[in-house]
C-alpha cells in the first residue's frame, strides 16, 4: 500500500475526487489543506505560508509522498518555484514531494510536446503569471484562454460543456498538445473526447500529478479513459 499526502487549497472540491478514479489500486489517499477562498497572487501568498506545518502533519501519517496540489500555486512567482515549494516540503516531512506546477512541466515534455494551447478558469493575473511560467520553460503558448473566475468554489463547479467550448475555441491548430490547467476544474470527463476531437495529447493537472506521483514512486502501470499521458507509466 502507497500512502500519498495531498496538500490541496481549502476550497478545492475536486481533485480528491479525480484522484480517487484515476490512482490505480493500492494507493491511499491523505489531504491536508491550506486555506484559500479565491485564486488571486495576495491569496496564494498567503496559502504558502502554511506549507511547512500542513506536510509535516502529513509525514505524522508516514505518507510514501506528498503532492503539492495547486496549479498557480507552484508557478506564481516564476520559473524554479516549483522546485523551491518541493525542497520546502521534503526538508519538514522528510518524504519525496512533487508540485503540479512541475508535474505539468515534466509530463509535456515527456509527451514531447513544445508547442501548447492553455484553457484555464482565472483571471487575467494569473493567466499571464502562467504563460511566462510556461515559456520561461521551454513552450511556445500558440494561445491561452480563461474563464476570469477567481471565486474556487466556482471553479470546482464548472460545466463540462463550459469547459469543451473553451477548449474547442481554443486556436489550437498549431499546437501539438493541449493543457487543462488547475486542480479544481473538474477536467478528467472530458480528456479522451477531445483527444479523439482534436487528435492530439490533452494533459489536465491532476493527470499530470497522479503521473508525477507515479513516476516518482516507482510504479509502472497503464490507466486507460484519461488521455495518453497515463496509458504507458
Amino acid at each position: 500500500m502507497i500512502r500519498l499526502g495531498l496538500l490541496i487549497p481549502s476550497s478545492n472540491t475536486t481533485m480528491e475526487l479525480e484522484f480517487s478514479k484515476l490512482l490505480p489500486e493500492g494507493f491511499t489517499v491523505h489531504t491536508g489543506r491550506l486555506k484559500l477562498r479565491n485564486v488571486t497572487v495576495k491569496s496564494l501568498a498567503e496559502m504558502e505560508q502554511e506549507i511547512e506545518k500542513e506536510a509535516s502533519k502529513l509525514a505524522d501519517a508516514d505518507v510514501d509522498i506528498i503532492s503539492y496540489g495547486c496549479t498557480s500555486g507552484s508557478l506564481y512567482k516564476g520559473i524554479g518555484y516549483d522546485e523551491e515549494i518541493e525542497k520546502r516540503i521534503e526538508k519538514i516531512s522528510g518524504k519525496p514531494a512533487v508540485t503540479t506546477a512541475g508535474a505539468v512541466v515534466s509530463a509535456l515534455k515527456n509527451l514531447e510536446i513544445t508547442k501548447i494551447a492553455v484553457a484555464t478558469p482565472y483571471i487575467d493575473e494569473i493567466n499571464k503569471l502562467e504563460r511566462d511560467f510556461l515559456f520561461l520553460n521551454g513552450f511556445s503558448v500558440i494561445d491561452l484562454k480563461g474563464l476570469g473566475l477567481s471565486d474556487n468554489l466556482t471553479i470546482g463547479r464548472v460545466d463540462r460543456r463550459i469547459l469543451m467550448d473553451l477548449v474547442l475555441n481554443l486556436n489550437h491548430e498549431e499546437a501539438e498538445g493541449i493543457f487543462l490547467s488547475c486542480t479544481n476544474l473538474p477536467t478528467i470527463s472530458v480528456i479522451e473526447e477531445l483527444e479523439n476531437s482534436l487528435r492530439k495529447p490533452v494533459v489536465s493537472s491532476n493527470t499530470a500529478t497522479v503521473w508525477a506521483v507515479l513516476k516518482k514512486v516507482g510504479a509502472s502501470t497503464k490507466i486507460n479513459g484519461y488521455g495518453k499521458l497515463l496509458k504507458n507509466i
